[in-house]
C-alpha cells in the first residue's frame, strides 16, 4: 500500500505534539491500512509510531511530523511486521551447500510433492491396502534399501539426530569405541563426544589424533563395549604421518566380538561423484558392502534433498532403533518425507540425475559456462555499482560445502567489485555499504568479501532474467 495519502490540508500541518490514537485511526490513509491489513496490526503500528514520537519530545531536538509522514511511518512499520522472516536469497557466496543459506536447493519434483501433502490429508501413517494404521518410514524405506543395499532403513529430522538415536538405541549405558582422530565437530557446536554423552553412552577413545591401528580397537573391547564407531571426517583432513583402519578390517574386529560397526558418513552421497569429475566421497552402499552394520548420513547435503537424518543397515538393528521412544520425538513430518521420497525416486534414473537434482547440477557446472554468464552480467553490475567501483570478471574457487567436502574446490568465475577509493579503511567501508545494498534488494543477493573485493560467484546463479531485474535501480545510498 505504498503512496497512502491524507487530505492536502492535513498533510501541510506540522505537529510537535502527537494526536490521539483514536483520531489517527480515522484518517483516510490509516483507514486504507485497516482495510488492507486488519485492525490488530494497524493499531499496533499506530501506537508504536506515536510512542516513538512522544519519546522524542524529551530530546533536545524533538521530532516534528506532518500527517502524511506519520501515515508513511505507520505503513513502514506495518509492512516490516508482515514481511516474512524467512525469505529467498540468491547464494553467490561460492559455497554451494551453504548451511546458513539453507543447504541443498530442492528439485521441482520434491517441491511439488511437499505442496500436495501439505494441502490436505494424506496417507502419512495409513495403509491404503489394508485400511489400517501404517508406518511413516514405509514411504521412503524401500527406496533407501534399493539405493544402498541395506536390509532396512529409518529416517529422523537430521543427521545429528540420526547419530544420537542410533547410539542411544544400541549403546545406552555402555561404551563406544572410536578413534581419537574422528571426534569431529561441525557447525553449530555439534561435537561427537557431546552427542555421545547425551545419548547415554560412554566414549572410549583409541589411537592418537593422526594414527589409529587395528590393535587399538581390539585392545579396547571389553564386556562393557556396545559397538565400534567410525566417523567420516568430511569437513577436515589429517595429512602426513597418518594411519587409519580400513572398514573391512574394522568390521572384522567388531564382528569377531559379536559387536556392530556403526559408520557416520555425514554428508553421504548416494552415488559415485567421481563419474562427474567431483572428489570421491564414500557412499552408504559401499560402506555397507565393506562390512558396516549401520550407516547414518544427511538428506540435505550431497544427496540434494530436504533436511533429514537417514539410518540404513541390518534389519534387527534398525528395528531396535525404531522401537526407541526418542524416535517419535525426532521423526520427520509429512512434507519432509514427501520431498525425500521424490528425491530418492529421481535416483532411480541415474542417467538424468544432473538434469533433475539442482545440487548435482550446480556442482558439475562447467567453468566456461559460469564465466560466460559472468561476462554477460558485468556491464549490468558495473552500471548499478556506479563510479565508486570497478567490476571485473575474475577466476575463483567455489566450495562444495562448509561441512561437506570443504577442502575440495571447484573452478568458477565471479564478478569482483573493487573500490576505487584509496585508503584501506575507506575501501572496507565501501564494501560494507555495497554488501548491505545487495542484501536490501527485493531478493537479497549474498556474496563474500575477499582480499579487498566483494565477490559474486556465479556458480549458483541459474535464473539470469530474475537476477537482471533486481538491478534496474542504483544501490541505496
Amino acid at each position: 500500500m505504498a503512496g497512502v495519502m491524507t487530505s492536502p490540508a492535513a498533510s501541510a500541518s506540522i505537529k510537535t505534539r502527537p494526536p490521539s490514537v483514536d483520531r489517527v485511526l480515522q484518517w483516510p490513509g490509516i483507514q486504507a491500512l485497516l482495510q488492507a491489513h486488519g485492525r490488530a496490526l494497524t493499531l499496533e503500528s499506530v501506537r508504536h509510531v506515536l510512542d516513538a514520537w512522544r519519546q522524542s519530545l524529551g530530546q533536545p531536538s524533538p521530532r516534528a511530523l506532518d500527517d502524511q509522514s506519520l501515515v508513511a511511518s505507520v505503513e513502514a512499520h506495518l509492512l516490516a511486521l508482515i514481511t516474512p522472516s524467512i525469505r529467498p536469497v540468491i547464494n553467490l557466496t561460492g559455497t554451494v551447500l551453504h548451511t546458513n543459506l539453507g543447504r541443498a536447493p530442492l528439485p521441482r519434483e520434491a517441491i511439488d510433492a511437499m505442496v500436495q501433502v501439505a494441502s490436505g490429508a494424506s496417507n502419512l501413517e495409513y495403509d491404503l491396502g489394508t485400511g489400517k494404521r501404517g508406518d511413516r518410514d514405509h514411504h521412503v524405506e524401500s527406496w533407501l534399501c534399493r539405493l544402498t543395499g541395506a536390509e532396512a532403513a529409518t529416517v529422523v529430522n537430521n543427521n545429528a539426530a540420526a547419530v544420537l538415536l542410533t547410539l542411544n538405541s544400541l549403546a545406552l549405558r555402555k561404551e563406544v569405541v572410536v578413534s581419537r582422530g574422528e571426534l569431529i565437530e561441525i557447525g553449530g557446536a555439534f561435537r561427537l563426544p557431546d552427542i555421545m554423552t547425551r545419548a547415554g553412552c560412554k566414549l572410549h577413545e583409541v589411537g592418537t589424533t593422526n594414527r589409529t591401528h587395528a590393535h587399538d580397537y581390539a585392545n579396547a573391547i571389553s564386556p562393557r563395549t556396545a559397538l565400534l564407531l567410525k566417523a567420516h571426517t568430511s569437513n577436515y583432513r589429517v595429512e602426513g604421518f597418518t594411519a587409519a583402519v580400513p572398514e573391512p578390517e574394522l568390521a572384522g574386529i567388531a564382528h569377531g566380538q559379536d559387536l556392530p560397526l556403526v559408520v557416520d558418513l555425514g554428508c553421504g552421497s548416494l552415488i559415485d561423484l567421481t563419474q562427474y569429475g567431483l572428489p570421491h566421497e564414500p557412499t552408504p552402499a559401499d560402506t555397507l558392502a565393506r562390512g558396516a552394520d549401520v550407516v547414518t548420513f544427511s538428506g540435505d547435503k550431497l544427496l540434494g534433498g530436504p533436511q533429514a537424518g537417514i539410518i540404513v543397515g541390518r534389519a534387527d538393528l534398525i528395528a531396535r532403533i525404531r522401537r526407541n521412544p526418542l524416535k517419535r520425538a525426532l521423526r520427520c513430518d509429512k512434507q519432509t518425507l514427501a520431498a525425500l521420497e521424490a528425491v530418492l525416486r529421481l535416483y532411480g534414473d541415474p542417467d538424468r540425475l544432473i538434469e533433475h537434482v539442482p545440487t548435482l547440477r550446480l556442482l558439475t557446472r562447467a567453468e566456461a559456462d559460469i564465466r560466460t554468464l559472468a561476462n554477460r552480467l558485468q556491464p549490468l553490475l558495473a552500471r548499478w555499482a556506479g563510479e565508486g567501483f570497478s567490476v571485473e570478471v575474475v577466476p575463483v574457487k567455489s566450495q562444495i560445502g562448509s561441512g561437506s567436502l570443504p577442502l575440495e574446490l571447484l573452478s568458477s568465475a565471479a564478478l569482483a567489485f573493487i573500490p576505487r577509493v584509496g585508503s584501506r579503511r575507506a575501501a572496507s567501508a565501501s564494501l560494507s555499504e555495497l554488501s548491505a545494498s545487495l542484501r536490501s534488494l527485493s531478493i537479497p543477493v549474498i556474496g563474500r568479501v575477499s582480499e579487498g573485493r566483494l565477490l559474486l560467484d556465479c556458480r549458483c546463479l541459474e535464473d539470469e532474467a530474475a537476477f537482471h531485474a533486481l538491478f534496474q535501480q542504483p544501490p541505496a545510498s
